[in-house]
């Protein structure tokens, strides 16, 4: 082999871009999905979490962050956050930069591995977070013979909320590890 000679591949490469290049460009309005699916759009009324306040978390799973809970994968098999310590109870705290209008609540769970009951409960504050009013608590049974995903959907009506804060038990029943898969608040 010359050393600066094209090897083969290169040559039928140079073939093809030629090729191409003789081609008319496509009309046709095209864009590609990622890995695991199109992410559906966001709705008008939905508050953008992540550009309008921060996230406090009690742990994380590095290989599950809580930035799963709002990177707009929804539904079974879907990417999700979870705590770093089985058997814990855990919070995820959303402060917002500015007091918000709560019209609706909606979150996922998912436990496809382990028979389990876990609780979430959620709370909102008005005045910063020094006192929490809860509105929500439910309770979801996992079985991987029968259900492994439940979604909440709830509508509010909540002004003024300053943090909304998520409490996790993950075993009210059962061994096992506090989960959320998705989490969407609209205004």
């Amino acid at each position: 082999m010359v050393s600066g000679a094209p090897t083969y591949c290169e040559r039928e490469m140079d073939v093809v871009l030629e090729m191409m290049s003789d081609e008319k460009p496509s009309s046709l309005r095209k864009r590609q999905l990622d890995a695991s699916g199109a992410k559906p759009a966001r709705a008008a009324d939905e508050v953008d979490i992540a550009s309008c306040g921060a996230i406090a978390y009690s742990s994380e799973d590095p290989a599950h962050p809580v930035e799963h809970l709002l990177d707009g994968r929804f539904g079974p098999g879907a990417t999700r956050w979870i705590s770093a310590r089985p058997d814990m109870i855990e919070q995820i705290v959303i402060e917002f930069d500015e007091p918000q209008t709560i019209s609706r609540l909606l979150y996922e769970v998912e436990e496809a591995v382990r028979e389990r009951t876990q609780e979430v409960r959620v709370e909102v504050s008005e005045d910063g977070g020094r006192t929490y009013r809860q509105i929500l608590v439910q309770e979801y049974t996992f079985s991987p013979r029968g259900a492994t995903y439940q979604r909440e959907d709830q509508r509010l009506n909540l002004g003024q909320v300053s943090h909304l804060r998520l409490t996790i038990v993950p075993n009210k029943n059962g061994s096992g590890t506090a989960t959320l898969t998705s989490l969407r608040l609209f205004a």
